[in-house]
């Protein structure tokens, strides 16, 4: 189990100083064995190939990926990394990277320290493992063995990448509250019926009852928000049966899954 650094991560490289040089084009050859090895990008367009090229060419140029713990990523496995957390933006596009420079990726799952401060007003401290995390104004961390374990079971409903690339998302707009930076009519649809979808899918965990939707999206608005957007890509006819109002808002934000 690895231990995440406490109090300094080393970002390296200014943002704004790599944007003054063009992202290079992608190696084909890597590519298209990338387009092999993540399924949830078999069956894309030729214009969605087209445009998560162009992010994927931009990310790898922009963003700084960290392997730590004696992990060794060679240029597919860091083109596998860039090409997940850039799915979620072929419907938002490259203005979804701003905000961070570092992709750190752990060789398994990692370690963090927590606290909270109950309602009495005293302090808990705790440990917890984590798969991915999104540091609000920091980089973007991920387990590797969780990102090969995704793309090993495409369809169950879960990818860290994606996970955690949504919190990104949600965080564009100053709060990472569960609602991304929307033009202020669909925001409020979104916020009532996201809302209302996660009160009662709260209800459903409180009470108890098993869940079609990984329990884990009640901890709140924005785990809601990141998991659904785990569904939209990986069981989108699950989340559509279950969460048919958040579905139609993750298609519009997202687009179309891409392997229906």
């Amino acid at each position: 189990m690895a231990q995440l650094p406490s109090g300094h991560v080393p970002l390296i490289g200014s943002w704004f100083g790599w944007l003054k040089r063009p992202p290079h084009s992608l190696d084909t050859e890597i590519w298209a064995d990338t387009r092999r090895s993540v399924p949830l990008l078999h069956d894309l367009h030729a214009s969605s190939d087209a445009a998560l090229q162009s992010l994927v060419a931009r990310f790898l140029h922009e963003k700084t990926i960290t392997p730590l713990a004696g992990l060794v990523l060679d240029a597919r496995a860091r083109m596998q990394l860039a090409a997940l957390c850039c799915l979620p933006l072929l419907g938002f596009g490259a203005k979804g990277l701003r905000g961070w420079s570092q992709l750190l990726v752990y060789p398994d799952a990692f370690r963090v320290q927590r606290s909270h401060v109950d309602a009495a007003g005293v302090l808990h401290e705790f440990e917890e493992d984590l798969s991915g995390e999104s540091w609000e104004a920091g980089p973007l961390i991920l387990s590797w063995a969780d990102v090969q374990d995704d793309l090993a079971d495409p369809f169950a409903g879960f990818c860290v990448a994606i996970h955690e690339m949504a919190h990104k998302l949600d965080a564009l707009d100053g709060a990472m509250d569960g609602t991304p930076p929307l033009p202020r009519a669909w925001q409020r649809e979104w916020a009532a019926d996201f809302q209302r979808q996660y009160d009662a899918f709260c209800d459903e965990v409180d009470s108890g009852r098993d869940t079609a939707i990984d329990a884990y999206a009640s901890e709140s608005p924005e785990e809601f928000f990141a998991v659904t957007s785990e569904y939209h890509f990986s069981a989108p006819a699950l989340l559509q049966a279950e969460m048919p109002r958040v579905a139609a808002h993750l298609q519009r934000f997202y687009g179309p899954p891409t392997f229906l």
